[in-house]
C-alpha cells in the first residue's frame, strides 16, 4: 500500500486542532437531542453514531435523547389512523399512546442503540417509563380565543417534565455506557405520557447540569433579518429576538427550551444543523460550529467588559 503523505499530514493536523477541545471538554457531559432528517437519511444516521462513539472514546460522556414524530406518523398511515395536532403538538388518545410507546420506546429506540453499538459503542436504551427516569404530569395547552380569553386545551395523554432521576443516567454513564433515552414519562398514578424530546432533552440538560445541550434541527439555526444565522447569543439577546419577531413560530418552543436550560445551570445551548454530516463533531470541534450558540458565560464576559 502506497502511503500517502499529504493525507496523513491532514489528517495530523485535523487532530492536533481538535487537541484543545477535546481537553475542554473530557470528563464533561453533553446532551443531545437527535431527531429531524438526521434521523431518516441513512448517511446522516451513520454519520451521527460515529460521532457519539467518538465522543465516548476520547472521554466526553454522551447523552442521547431521541425524537421520531415522522415514524410515528408513518405508523399511524399505514394503520389507517390520523393524529391531529394543536400548534405542533400531536393530540393522544390512549390508543395513539399505545402507537407512540411502540415507536419511540422500541423501533425507533431499538435502532439508535443498534447503529451506536454497531460502530463501537455501548449504548442502552431507555424509556422515561425505565426506573421511573421521567416523572411526568400531563400537560395542559391554553389557546387565546376569538374575545380573547384563554381557553384550555386537553391533548390527551401529552407530558411535561416534572423531574428526572439522574442517578440512573449517572450509573450508565460510570459505567462506560451511552444513554440512548425515549421521551415518555410517567406519573405517579402510572399513566404514560408522550413528551416533546427538546424539552425532555432541556430537562435532562438541567437536572444532570450538563456542560451543553445541542439540539439537532432541519434548519441552520435562528436565522437573523438577513437570513444569516445568528449565534453568540446571551438570554437577554434571546429575549429581545422573540419580543422583535426574528424568533417566531416553530422555534420559540424550541430556543425556549434552549434558554430554560442555559438559565438553570446548564454551561450553554445550541441549535445545530442535522442535515450537516457530522455536525455534532462540528459544533464541539471547531470554533465557528455550525448553529446558534447561547450561553450565560457570554453575559458574564459582557457585564465585566
Amino acid at each position: 500500500m502506497t502511503l500517502n503523505l499529504d493525507d496523513a499530514k491532514n489528517t495530523a493536523e485535523v487532530l492536533t486542532t481538535a487537541l484543545p477541545y477535546i481537553q475542554r471538554f473530557v470528563d464533561k457531559l453533553i446532551v443531545v437531542k437527535y431527531g429531524g432528517n438526521a434521523m431518516t437519511d441513512p448517511e446522516l444516521e451513520s454519520s451521527f453514531a460515529r460521532d457519539i462513539v467518538l465522543l465516548k472514546t476520547v472521554g466526553i460522556h454522551p447523552v442521547v435523547v431521541h425524537g421520531g414524530g415522522p415514524q410515528v406518523d408513518n405508523l399511524l398511515k399505514e394503520l389507517g389512523r390520523q393524529s391531529d395536532r394543536i400548534d405542533g403538538m400531536r393530540v393522544t388518545d390512549k390508543s395513539t399512546m399505545d402507537i407512540v410507546e411502540m415507536v419511540l420506546g422500541g423501533s425507533v429506540n431499538k435502532s439508535i442503540v443498534s447503529l451506536i453499538n454497531k460502530h463501537g459503542g455501548r449504548a442502552i436504551g431507555l424509556t422515561g417509563k425505565d426506573a421511573n427516569l421521567i416523572q411526568a404530569k400531563k400537560l395542559m395547552m391554553e389557546k387565546i380565543g376569538t374575545d380573547g380569553v384563554a381557553v384550555p386545551v386537553d391533548l390527551g395523554f401529552v407530558g411535561d417534565v416534572v423531574s428526572v432521576n439522574k442517578d440512573v443516567i449517572n450509573m450508565l454513564i460510570a459505567s462506560d455506557f451511552i444513554p440512548v433515552i425515549a421521551p415518555l414519562g410517567v406519573d405517579k398514578e402510572g399513566n404514560t405520557y408522550n413528551i416533546n424530546a427538546d424539552l425532555v432533552a432541556g430537562k435532562v440538560a438541567e437536572f444532570l447540569q450538563a456542560e451543553k445541550l445541542m439540539l439537532l434541527t432541519n434548519i441552520k439555526g435562528v436565522l437573523g433579518r438577513d437570513g444569516e444565522v445568528v449565534t453568540g447569543l446571551t438570554p437577554k439577546k434571546v429575549d429581545g429576538l422573540i419580543e422583535d419577531g426574528t424568533i417566531s413560530g416553530g422555534m420559540i418552543p424550541k430556543i425556549q427550551c434552549a434558554l430554560d436550560a442555559v438559565r438553570s445551570g446548564v454551561k450553554s445551548a445550541v441549535i445545530v444543523d442535522g442535515r450537516v454530516p457530522h455536525a455534532t463533531l462540528l459544533e464541539i470541534f471547531t470554533n465557528e460550529g455550525v448553529g446558534t450558540l447561547i450561553s450565560r458565560e457570554i453575559d458574564a464576559a459582557l457585564s465585566q467588559s
